[in-house]
């Protein structure tokens, strides 16, 4: 760990210290710098009447203080928020981006976009880059995939970030009730200033990524080598539809696939119609490019680990005292990408959000 800077957020002084504190103190013995980042100061953190608020405010920071020289950490940051009063919008994801940013972190703000008019200025001074969800090229299909009457607000929120100077990146997933909005997504994206527009197929296979979700949502079925094509997903004549859809972008916008404003490359949009057939039986589904299981490693909450979103656990940080480099290399781990490489997984067959890393972006990481 010498020499990498680990930032550790807690909603209160001592909660890290609970959570992960043998973690920070060998981290830190391991040359590690290592900075707390406390949401609130904690004043609610007694259960008697015999001191003040301000009190245990103050003896909490300073208990936090004789733990941080305990354990090594180099630097405490308080945001300051009252005790009790932390609510998970975007107000408090800015807070804490501005300070990540602030230890040297490229930072990403993915959103939905409702609240980027009125937040422009912190994303500014927050973020580096800006990716949203953009359902819709007209109000009313955005309306009937995201339950609000919201786009004219997403838009007007892109053009208030481009306007303090921060890239936007808008991102469609394409499903049954927006793919005919192709160009009508493309133009509203342009004309409110995005620098990249991204378009990628709705998932209805992973139960891995979004089983909770299927269970919840009775709209929603996930599709089964025995099932008809779920909700979202395209019919016989809509692929057909969709294909001339795609046909009709690559001829329209070759300007921006050219500058690079349409992220995705011509051939890529036309494995989105593949895919879309396959899932009706027409055909096999375009090979994804991916090499995530030998690059990267997904961390729940809980420290289940996966080798990607879409890919079953291989198991979990800290079950018998195993560490993040021993754990990826259970012979679980070395299972799943074995038989990824082999094809052999058919989650793999159906991704839609691959990630491959080549040699030059391996050797910059």
């Amino acid at each position: 760990m010498k020499g990498k800077r680990v930032m550790v957020v807690a909603a209160h002084p001592d909660d890290a210290d609970f959570y992960c504190g043998g973690t920070v103190a060998r981290w830190a013995a391991e040359g590690a710098q290592i900075t707390y980042l406390i949401c609130t100061d904690g004043a609610l953190g007694a259960d008697t009447d015999a001191v003040t608020m301000d009190q245990v405010a103050a003896l909490r920071r300073a208990e936090q203080h004789a733990a941080n020289a305990a354990l090594g950490v180099r630097e405490t940051i308080y945001l300051g928020y009252p005790d009790m009063s932390l609510a998970a919008g975007e107000e408090l994801r800015l807070a804490i981006a501005r300070r990540f940013r602030e230890q040297g972190a490229y930072v990403l703000l993915l959103t939905n976009g409702l609240l980027l008019a009125r937040q422009a200025a912190e994303a500014a001074a927050s973020v580096d880059e800006v990716i949203v969800s953009l359902d819709g090229g007209t109000a009313a299909t955005y309306a009937a995939i995201r339950g609000i009457d919201g786009l004219p607000r997403v838009l007007d929120g892109i053009r208030a970030v481009r306007a303090g100077g921060v890239p936007v990146v808008t991102r469609t997933t394409l499903q049954r009730q927006n793919f005919r909005e192709m160009p009508a997504i493309i133009q509203a994206a342009r004309e409110a200033g995005a620098n990249r527009i991204s378009f990628l197929t709705v998932d209805v296979s992973s139960l891995h990524a979004f089983g909770p979700r299927f269970t919840a949502d009775a709209a929603l079925t996930v599709v089964s080598e025995a099932s008809d094509p779920a909700a979202p997903a395209l019919s016989p004549a809509e692929v057909a539809e969709f294909a001339q859809v795609i046909e009709q972008v690559i001829a329209e916008y070759a300007d921006a696939f050219a500058s690079g404003l349409i992220a995705e490359s011509p051939d890529k949009l036309r494995r989105m119609v593949q895919y879309f057939a396959a899932l009706n039986g027409d055909g096999a589904f375009p090979a994804p490019r991916c090499n995530a299981p030998h690059t990267s490693v997904v961390v729940e909450v809980d420290g289940t680990l996966r080798p990607c979103y879409f890919l079953p656990a291989f198991g979990r940080l800290g079950a018998d005292a195993l560490r993040l480099s021993q754990a990826v290399n259970l012979p679980t781990a070395q299972a799943l990408r074995q038989a990824y490489r082999a094809g052999q997984r058919a989650e793999c067959e159906r991704c839609v959000c691959p990630l491959y890393k080549g040699p030059r972006a391996l050797l910059r990481m």
